[in-house]
């Protein structure tokens, strides 16, 4: 968070015309920590937080803050994660004298295998696999430029997964290099997608909204003669959009973004998987998803709820992120209703489904944070939920 931050604020509150009580009313937020900000006693606070203010006082969010980054991993995680950095860093190695040197069909084969393991967050086997693919495709595309579009796609994939596991700088060097091998424009705009998604988690919000903004223009697609794939990228990028509005307090941009991307599901008919890629499921239902993200970022958790349930949530795979994250919503939204029980079956249900995924989510910490917080004994499985996603009691 910007260290200008309780300046800003000050500053915008006396435009307005407000105290800082009067704030603490509108906002919701404390007044102690309003008065801790502008004294500059703390120069953070959560993303939520900075909306909040940012809501009350009609401003956009980045108008108070320069960007907020999700905690990024421990030095655990990047210790274990480490030879998959090693592998995305290293250069070929021109005397490279291996028996059995890497081939097009033998790459494309072990990629098509290894697909899985993403889509289904086995990340324990990842860390195994990944290093020799990414050592293996960079030694073939160095000789067979044939071979670009394969790396292309790993190297996205690898980019997926280190934001996914929250190891930022990983994730930016290999969604960068994946868009310098993207050969056509529908997987430059794929690639462009998980780039916006990275932004996100690292509270750029105004870099997000600018990239899906001009990228979602480009492919815009001619809806009577769209391709499934077409429509997903388009689709994609204005839930990005969307995302980034929505966190900026620009509430009708972001439910512009959100009717366009609706017309893409629709035009779609159903949720489509365009070439069997996993990351660009999209359709009808993944936009209500991210209609109840919306939601649950505006501060409505009645709403949240709601639209929860007029969701088929179960059309999805456990394992899908999306679905993880619309549950993770649910459990924050009863969680704000003090309805703790509901909140822990419903952090059950994530873990019974993506045990190596719910580690490495902030937002599962903060979320479980708060139910531990309200509710007046701890029970042993909450004890043992705590202990998964590393918080410590």
């Amino acid at each position: 968070m910007s260290a200008n931050l309780g300046e800003r604020l000050r500053d915008t509150r006396k435009r307005r015309g407000l105290s800082q009580r009067e704030l603490s009313e509108r906002s919701g937020v404390s007044l102690t920590l309003i008065r801790k900000l502008e004294r500059g006693e703390r120069t953070d606070t959560r993303l939520e937080t900075a909306r909040q203010l940012a809501h009350a006082l009609k401003v956009p969010t980045t108008r108070l803050i320069t960007e907020h980054t999700e905690a990024p991993a421990g030095p655990d995680t990047v210790n274990h994660w480490a030879p998959v950095h090693a592998a995305l860093a290293a250069t070929p190695d021109p005397n490279r004298n291996s028996p059995e040197e890497p081939t097009y069909d033998g790459i494309r084969d072990a990629l098509k295998a290894a697909t899985p393991l993403f889509s289904t967050d086995r990340f324990d086997t990842l860390t195994t696999v990944l290093p020799p693919l990414l050592r293996d495709t960079e030694a073939l595309t160095e000789t067979h430029p044939r071979a670009r579009p394969l790396r292309a796609r790993l190297l996205e994939l690898t980019g997926w997964l280190m934001t996914q596991t929250r190891q930022f700088d990983a994730a930016e060097l290999a969604l960068e290099r994946a868009l310098d091998d993207a050969t056509d424009h529908v997987q430059a705009a794929a690639t462009i997608n998980n780039q916006c998604w990275l932004l996100l988690r690292r509270g750029k919000l105004a870099q997000a909204r600018e990239l899906a903004v001009r990228w979602a223009d480009e492919v815009e697609p001619r809806m009577s003669r769209a391709t499934p794939s077409e429509l997903s990228t388009w689709g994609w990028l204005l839930l990005r959009l969307s995302a980034a509005a929505i966190r900026d307090n620009r509430p009708g941009e972001a439910e512009n973004a959100l009717r366009l991307a609706h017309s893409a599901a629709v035009a779609l008919g159903q949720e489509c998987t365009p070439e069997g890629d996993f990351l660009r499921t999209f359709g009808p239902v993944t936009v209500a998803l991210k209609r109840t993200e919306n939601a649950m970022v505006a501060g409505q958790p009645e709403k949240v709820l709601t639209l929860a349930s007029r969701i088929p949530a179960h059309s999805l795979k456990p394992t899908s992120n999306n679905r993880n994250r619309h549950l993770l919503d649910v459990a924050n939204a009863h969680t704000q209703l003090r309805q703790y029980a509901e909140a822990m079956n419903t952090f059950q249900e994530i873990r019974a489904g993506s045990p190596q995924w719910l580690p490495h989510q902030q937002y599962a910490r903060d979320v479980l944070g708060r139910v531990l917080s309200g509710s007046r004994r701890l029970t042993p499985e909450m004890r043992e939920l705590a202990n998964l996603v590393q918080l410590r009691l």
